[in-house]
């Protein structure tokens, strides 16, 4: 492990990613290139000390999990990624799981939908990039899996109407069925299932109807905090092997909802919902 050279690295990268490339707005006053400490952090799911202490060259070796989360929040190519890796000591992990690198067609649109709240999540319900537009819609993006955060944290139920989740439930988990059975089973899935059958009853009764469904497409109801209830059209494009999925919301023609997205352009990342969507 070399931490002199991890820190140099991820200062370099930060600074030649614009906040727009990240989701994030830049706002005023900005007085360094790039994203700042704290929004780099953030984007991560880690600790701003934390991450301060790894640029500085110091701090313990962090985990292929943080590894993989700073990568996304980088926007790291592979040979950047495994070269993150490297300087951490540990091994660049195989593509899948949360350390999967996101795929560059993708990535790319993503990077074209300027106006849609759209963003890039792995067949686990695992965010791995987000645009702007996503974020005032839904909050940040958070590195954990959506799926196992619904069965285990009730707050990240709030983004939707109370009514509405029965249904979140079932999809998300006939969803995570198909997610399973295409992995072939592997370690990681597996030891969702395990866990989320221990610490949730209504999971392990869903999971127990052995119903399955690929979640294509659906209607959502969310819950913002400054627009009310947006009704949307939720779709998904997935990749050649089903492990990411490109997730964009529009708005039904006519509906309420073409004004309320129109307003998120308005109304920014101010006052977010701290919950993200599956």
């Amino acid at each position: 492990m070399n931490l002199s050279e991890l820190g140099s690295f991820l200062r370099t990268r930060r600074a030649r990613i614009s906040p727009a490339e990240a989701g994030l707005i830049s706002g005023p006053r900005r007085r360094v290139p790039g994203l700042r400490r704290e929004e780099v952090a953030q984007l991560a799911g880690t600790s701003v000390d934390y991450y301060i202490e790894l640029e500085r060259g110091r701090g313990a070796q962090p985990s292929a999990q943080v590894l993989a989360a700073l990568a996304r929040a980088l926007r790291l190519d592979e040979d950047e990624r495994e070269h993150l890796f490297l300087l951490a000591g540990r091994t660049a992990p195989a593509g899948h799981g949360t350390a999967v690198h996101v795929q560059p067609a993708m990535l790319a649109l993503l990077d074209r939908l300027d106006t849609t709240p759209a963003r890039i999540i792995t067949d686990l319900h695992e965010t791995l990039a987000q645009n702007r537009p996503a974020t005032a819609l839904i909050g940040p993006p958070t590195s954990d899996s959506f799926v196992s955060r619904w069965f285990t944290d009730p707050g990240s139920r709030s983004i939707y109407p109370e009514a509405d989740h029965p249904h979140h439930s079932r999809v998300l988990v006939h969803d995570l069925r198909a997610a399973v059975a295409r992995r072939d089973h592997d370690a990681q899935s597996m030891e969702m299932i395990v866990r989320l059958r221990r610490s949730s009853g209504e999971f392990a009764d869903l999971w127990d109807t052995g119903d399955v469904a690929v979640r294509r497409g659906d209607r959502k109801r969310i819950v913002h905090p400054a627009l009310g209830v947006v009704d949307v059209h939720c779709q998904n494009l997935f990749s050649e092997d089903g492990r990411q999925r490109l997730q964009f919301f529009t708005a039904p023609a006519g509906s309420p909802a073409v004004e309320q997205l129109r307003l998120l352009s308005v109304i920014g990342v101010q006052k977010l919902a701290e919950p993200s969507l599956p």
